[in-house]
């Protein structure tokens, strides 16, 4: 399953990137998100619960980062498990490009699945993950906005 998309959030790069660092942020905006752990600039590990069609299961999961071209590009690689409902693993490359004091977020994805979830039909899974990738960056670009407001 591939995933790509382009965000225009209305902040600096600095400070989109610092965000996307930032394990109280991301818990907000990560769908389902229980608990976000930060175990060193580069590793996180997270509990998500998800319902992907029929199928409701709580992940955990590890996440982690390659910094190498930070703030300007980054790729983040991933592996998560939800018990007898499956797991995914995959990554993402993402690159920041700001003009004007905007910043362009866009990334291309991968993933695998396995399990009931792959039993589902790569429709429902690939929409599902639409989804839940719109709602993330819906919330993201929000924190920016509400922050803005308040200052």
């Amino acid at each position: 399953m591939e995933l790509s998309d382009t965000i225009v959030i209305p902040a600096p790069r600095e400070r989109v990137y610092a965000a996307l660092n930032d394990p109280e942020i991301l818990r907000q905006c990560i769908p389902g998100c229980e608990e976000l752990i930060l175990h060193s600039p580069t590793e996180m590990e997270a509990k998500v619960v998800l319902k992907i069609g029929p199928v409701k299961a709580r992940f955990g999961g590890k996440v982690t980062l390659d910094v190498a071209g930070a703030p300007e590009r980054f790729s983040l690689t991933g592996e998560g498990n939800g018990g007898t409902a499956g797991f995914a693993k995959g990554g993402a490359d993402v690159t920041l490009t700001e003009e004007n004091g905007v910043t362009t977020l866009s990334y291309a994805a991968k993933a695998e699945i396995g399990g009931k979830l792959a039993q589902l039909g790569s429709r429902l899974v690939q929409s599902t993950a639409r989804k839940l990738s719109a709602t993330f960056f819906e919330k993201f670009a929000a924190t920016f906005e509400a922050s803005d407001a308040a200052a």
